[in-house]
């Protein structure tokens, strides 16, 4: 089983900037470099959407929205993702939550999201 726990989150004025961050657990049989980690967001009234990868190899991925605003990295030698924000606009406001999924196998798992509103 893994557990994935968000922190960063919070209120941020427009063109502000947050890191939000997502640690990986689980017992001595699990192994974080296989997982591709995900960011998604559910914004007030709206489904949940995919925000940005990064795969176990290290090659990433983003929603068209936050091209250029929004970095995404991973640090397997502290088991934890990071998502850089940059440039923040009031559309960004959601919860956001981390995901893994294992490359081999199965395996998809989920945190508990943290929220960010962007606002004056």
């Amino acid at each position: 089983q893994v557990q994935l726990v968000e922190s960063g989150g919070g209120l941020v004025g427009p063109g502000g900037s947050l890191r939000l961050s997502c640690v990986f657990s689980g017992s001595i049989f699990t192994i974080f470099s296989v997982y591709d980690m995900s960011w998604y967001r559910q914004g007030p009234g709206k489904q949940r959407e995919f925000v940005a990868r990064i795969t176990s190899s290290g090659n990433t991925d983003y929603t068209d929205s936050v091209k250029g605003r929004f970095t995404l990295s991973r640090d397997n030698a502290n088991n934890a993702v990071y998502l850089q924000m940059n440039s923040l606009k009031p559309e960004d406001t959601a919860v956001y939550y981390c995901n893994a999924i294992r490359t081999l196998g199965p395996g998809n798992f989920w945190g508990q999201g943290t929220p960010v509103t962007v606002s004056s």
